[in-house]
């Protein structure tokens, strides 16, 4: 039984960023937030999105509740290591269509670099809440590492089923349209995309948007990673029969609308697991807005809390 969490009125300590090597030449960039003997949470983030895409204000409100936070930059992004394998886009299509095409690596890699960085970490678990492709990867650690969960947080996420979740059919040439060089038509195509998938009932301000975009650009992306990512979310298994297995406090998020990943995947997710929160919320989208920040993280830890009962 974890312990009870402290939580905080003390401004959190923030570390440096720092390297962990998780095997296969693959380096992790990850950064903690609060108490190092408070509850342990990783934050695993989603399509190329680096850690900062965890808001630095939502990361210090979850360690002042009373939690060690963890972020990190996948593989293929931010400060992490590049893989070396090329993808066509031609495979893209293949396996949207439900073609076999066999990935560089899979989500269940992606899993192991999540439990890697526990190892690294000393932690012998942790809360663990994803977002998107890293609400796939945190349901995954779970079903295929289930002693490394106290509890799980599933955010604008799916079961891998096909039938569920879909993404909006106008989204699909954007995400696979090759991008322009440089540094301000990356801000542009990403200030377009947040426009259009972002949350109508809590609209984003475009400098912010553009702010964001040019940071996460100067952290380093990666064209050919996000292609490699977006292979290992059309491959990956339906999750449905072994989530049902699941004795782990969980809790689901999703905007009701949401047209990167259809609210049903929310909800599919939700009905898989058992003793699962379903926690939906109107107008919005595939974002996290910070209007929202305290309703995430009360409901975080209400899902926390239940693993010490």
């Amino acid at each position: 039984m974890a312990p009870a969490r402290r939580t905080s009125s003390e401004a959190p300590v923030v570390s440096d960023e720092l390297l962990a090597p998780v095997g296969n030449d693959v380096e992790l960039c990850y950064q903690t937030f609060g108490a190092p003997d408070g509850e342990p949470l990783l934050l695993v983030m989603g399509l190329s999105g680096p850690m900062t895409w965890w808001d630095r204000t939502f990361c210090e409100r979850l360690a002042e509740a009373g939690f060690h936070v963890v972020r990190y930059d996948n593989r293929d992004t931010g400060h992490s290591s590049r893989v070396r394998a090329r993808v066509k886009r031609g495979h893209l299509v293949r396996a949207f269509a439900g073609r076999r095409v066999r990935p560089p690596y899979t989500m269940g890699d992606l899993a192991g670099d999540a439990v890697a960085l526990l190892d690294h970490l000393g932690l012998d678990s942790a809360h663990v809440v994803g977002v998107s492709m890293g609400g796939m990867i945190a349901q995954t650690v779970a079903v295929e590492h289930p002693t490394r969960v106290r509890s799980l947080t599933s955010i604008s996420s799916t079961t891998g089923r096909r039938s569920v979740g879909w993404q909006h059919p106008a989204l699909l040439p954007r995400l696979i349209a090759p991008r322009k060089a440089g540094r301000e038509a990356y801000v542009e195509s990403s200030v377009a995309m947040w426009s259009l998938i972002g949350s109508a009932g809590y609209p984003n301000d475009p400098e912010a948007l553009r702010t964001r975009a040019g940071e996460t650009f100067d952290r380093g992306v990666s064209a050919s990673g996000a292609v490699r990512q977006m292979l290992a979310i059309l491959t990956q298994p339906d999750r449905t029969p072994r989530l049902r297995s699941l004795r782990v406090p969980a809790l689901v998020i999703h905007g009701t609308a949401d047209k990167m990943v259809h609210v049903s995947g929310g909800r599919s997710t939700a009905a898989a697991i058992p003793g699962a929160e379903l926690l939906l919320v109107e107008e919005m989208g595939h974002d996290l807005p910070a209007e929202l920040f305290g309703t995430f993280v009360e409901a975080i830890a209400r899902t926390a809390d239940r693993a010490t009962d």
